[in-house]
């Protein structure tokens, strides 16, 4: 199976925020990969990932970044995929800075903001939007929010 959701994080240190959003796409039977590209410090390679990645298959794009959090949004500007913001906690404003960067994106560049460290809320945004064009998605989904209901 192809991936289906591209995640990319700015930092291997981000690591324990996208083995939250890679354990909940196994689980919802979702293909991902991920690679650690960095808008600063990559910042070509990050372009060339979001421009290929609808002719490789990808359907949404999760960036996840502290500090200046600038990856969702150079994602975006590259693509016009979903993509999905994930602000780390990586500095003294406890992700407070990085929330605000991912949110505050200008007209036309769009990026979806979970909460700080959501890793979880990403893969289920990212399940949503898959949800509208593949209904086995869309029958986990329903199941894993009913779950949530009975507990």
């Amino acid at each position: 199976m192809s991936a289906l959701v591209g995640i990319l994080s700015g930092s291997a240190s981000d690591k324990p925020v996208v083995d939250k959003i890679t354990s909940t796409l196994d689980e919802l039977g979702i293909a991902w990969e991920y690679n650690v590209l960095s808008a600063h410090r990559t910042p070509n390679k990050v372009a060339r990932y979001a421009k290929e990645a609808e002719g490789r298959g990808l359907k949404v794009l999760v960036g996840v970044a502290g500090l200046s959090a600038a990856l969702p949004g150079c994602i975006a500007a590259h693509s016009i995929l979903p993509v999905i913001g994930v602000p780390c906690d990586g500095g003294v404003l406890g992700g407070a800075d990085a929330l605000y960067s991912v949110a505050q994106m200008p007209p036309g560049i769009v990026v979806a903001a979970v909460g700080i460290n959501n890793g979880k809320n990403a893969a289920y945004l990212a399940a949503s939007i898959l949800s509208l064009s593949n209904s086995e998605i869309k029958e986990k989904l329903l199941a894993f929010r009913k779950s949530l209901g009975d507990e």
